[in-house]
């Protein structure tokens, strides 16, 4: 749905993939093998440019490369990478504990290294701010930017001074994500780019909201044997039928009829 709707750039959330994949925390349980097969799907399904969370690049050195190259091959536009402690944990949430500073540069150089396109971006994001502040977290992403990201992601900054002492500071593309209810303050388009953001990402938007409406309705069907009331906020059943490509199966029944 949202390849449809003239987006530049699309994210696959880590969270809403493990979440909606396996119905699982994103907490390190899901594979190398799990997740390129949603990078496959997703980008199999869409032509929007797609940014896909590879966490922690499933391993060591060797892993990243291979990692790079599958989500490249997959029809990736780009790679988030992180420099978090095997198992990661969602951003935003406590816990988080982060690999030395050495290692993630390694880490680094080779995702660069192992790209065929050089179009394929290498998003490096650090988890070192909630816990080991801001000024680790500025130089990590320092000796990312040295190393060859292209995209640098302090994750969750919390405050409005943080946010801008990290636009001040690079002067390269930088990512926001921005999650209702997270640890970071959510502002406009605007006052993000006035700040030095060139990309915010919204990951945990569709899967809230769907969610809620889940709830929602499910809670209508409890309390009432009946959606008659809830109708007007669905979707149509015929557009749903349009969107997950029904029409060329009724279209290929027809032309293979006996």
């Amino acid at each position: 749905m949202a390849d449809s709707m003239g987006f530049d750039c699309l994210y696959m959330t880590g969270f809403g993939t493990v979440a909606s994949y396996l119905g699982l925390p994103d907490a390190g349980i899901a594979t190398y093998t799990d997740m390129v097969n949603r990078v496959t799907a997703f980008c199999g399904g869409t032509n929007t440019p797609m940014i896909c969370d590879g966490d922690t690049g499933y391993g060591g050195l060797l892993n990243v490369a291979h990692t790079v190259r599958c989500y490249e091959q997959a029809g990736a536009a780009g790679i988030q990478l992180e420099d978090q402690e095997f198992p990661k944990k969602c951003g935003h949430t406590p816990g988080r504990r982060v690999i030395p500073l050495e290692d993630m540069v390694k880490k680094i150089k080779v995702a660069a290294e192992s790209r065929t396109d050089a179009n394929f971006q290498i998003i490096a994001r650090t988890d070192a701010r909630t816990s080991l502040g801001l000024d680790e977290a500025l130089r990590r992403a320092e000796a990312f930017a040295k190393t060859g990201a292209d995209v640098l992601f302090v994750e969750s900054p919390e405050s409005v001074e943080e946010l801008e002492t990290i636009g001040r500071t690079f002067d390269m593309p930088l990512l926001v994500n921005v999650v209702e209810g997270g640890r970071t303050p959510q502002l406009t388009p605007e006052e993000f780019q006035k700040l030095g953001f060139r990309l915010a990402i919204y990951p945990a938007s569709g899967f809230l909201t769907v969610a809620k409406a889940l709830k929602d309705v499910y809670g209508e069907i409890l309390a009432r044997k009946d959606t008659q009331g809830a109708v007007g906020g669905m979707y149509p059943f015929s557009e749903m039928c349009e969107l997950m490509g029904f029409p060329e199966v009724w279209a290929f029944d027809r032309k293979h009829a006996d």
